[in-house]
């Protein structure tokens, strides 16, 4: 049965794990997050979730993607996320093809 996953953004969030835990700082728990190295395969709710758990206690807060989204995206790693995940991957290589003239 092939299953499909709802692509979200914050599915990125977790191949940088660096990038979330320079952003939330101290009490940020990384073990709370899903494990699995094609990320993309995460369950939209898992992620949502993990997310929720790891930064629960932390200074900034529980993660909302109004607040903390766009922010902690420009610190993710690019390369590090389009080895990741296929779309992440696209999308760049798209964005870079409208740049050019």
């Amino acid at each position: 049965m092939l299953m499909t996953c709802l692509q979200i953004m914050e599915s990125w969030f977790l191949a940088d794990p660096r990038a979330l835990k320079a952003f939330y700082g101290q009490s940020y728990r990384q073990a709370a997050l899903p494990c699995n190295r094609y990320v993309e395969r995460i369950a939209k709710r898992d992620v949502l979730n993990g997310l929720a758990r790891a930064t629960q206690d932390t200074a900034k807060g529980r993660y909302d993607k109004g607040t903390h989204s766009f922010r902690i995206l420009e610190k993710l790693a690019p390369e590090t996320i389009t080895n990741a995940s296929p779309h992440a991957k696209r999308l760049i290589e798209l964005l870079g093809e409208t740049g050019r003239d």
